[in-house]
C-alpha cells in the first residue's frame, strides 16, 4: 500500500469534550488534513515538545521512553498510522536495535506522535486512511507546511458546534454542508465529527 508522510499542523482544545483536544496532521505534499480527538495528557506532551523553551523539571512519561530507549540504544524509525476502525486510529512504532534488528509495536495514535517529536523521525499514513479520514483544505496565503517538529498553531474555531445527537438528525446533503463550513473555517474537531456521521451512513 502506498505510504503518505504527515506533519504536525496543530493542536486546538475540543469545545464539546472536556479535557479533549484536536491534533491535526497534515499531507506532506498535499492540501489534506487528518484530525485526530486525544487526551489532554497527551496533547500536553506533544506541546511541550514542540515547544523547545520548555524544560519540564522532571521527565514526562514520553521522555522518560526517549531517555529509556537511548540508555539501550534503541532507535525510533518511524511511526505509521496503519488502521482507521469506528472513527478510532491505530499505530505502530518501528523500531530499531543497536545490531539493526526491528520491533513493531503496537501505540495509541497520540502516544506515537509524541514520541515521533522526541525521536525526530518522521509519521505516515496509508493513502487510503488519508482518502477515508482525511480533510481537504488549501493553504492559506503565506502559509507553509513544514516538519513534524513545527510550533503548533491553535486552529480556528469559528463554526458552532452541533451537539451529536444535531448530527444524527441531519440530513446528507445537509452534512455535507456543514463539513464544508467546518473546513473553511478550519474547525477541524466538527469537520471530524461530520466526516465519521457521512462515512457512517454512506457504509450503511
Amino acid at each position: 500500500m502506498e505510504r503518505i508522510q504527515l506533519y504536525i499542523k496543530g493542536l486546538s482544545y475540543s469545545q464539546t469534550q472536556t479535557g479533549a483536544y484536536a491534533l491535526v496532521l497534515g499531507e506532506e505534499k498535499g492540501d489534506r488534513r487528518l484530525p485526530i480527538i486525544i487526551g489532554g495528557f497527551e496533547a500536553q506532551s506533544i506541546a511541550i515538545a514542540l515547544e523547545k523553551e520548555v524544560n519540564p523539571p522532571r521527565p514526562l512519561t514520553h521522555d522518560l521512553f526517549k531517555n529509556f530507549s537511548d540508555s539501550f540504544n534503541i532507535n525510533l524509525k518511524e511511526v505509521v498510522i496503519h488502521k482507521l476502525q469506528d472513527g478510532v486510529f491505530f499505530s505502530i512504532l518501528v523500531c530499531e536495535d543497536s545490531s539493526g534488528k526491528e520491533q513493531v509495536l503496537d501505540a495509541r495514535t497520540s502516544d506515537a506522535v509524541a514520541l515521533a517529536i522526541r525521536f525526530k523521525c518522521p509519521i505516515y499514513t496509508y493513502k487510503e486512511i488519508l482518502d477515508k479520514a482525511g480533510i481537504i483544505l488549501k493553504e492559506s496565503q503565506g502559509e507553509k507546511k513544514t516538519g513534524s517538529t513545527t510550533k503548533a498553531k491553535t486552529a480556528k474555531t469559528k463554526t458552532a458546534l452541533p451537539q451529536k445527537e444535531d448530527l444524527s438528525s441531519q440530513s446528507l446533503e445537509n452534512l455535507h454542508k456543514l463539513m464544508d463550513k467546518a473546513v473553511k473555517d478550519e474547525n477541524y474537531e466538527l469537520a471530524a465529527r461530520i466526516r465519521d456521521e457521512i462515512d457512517k451512513r454512506e457504509s450503511n
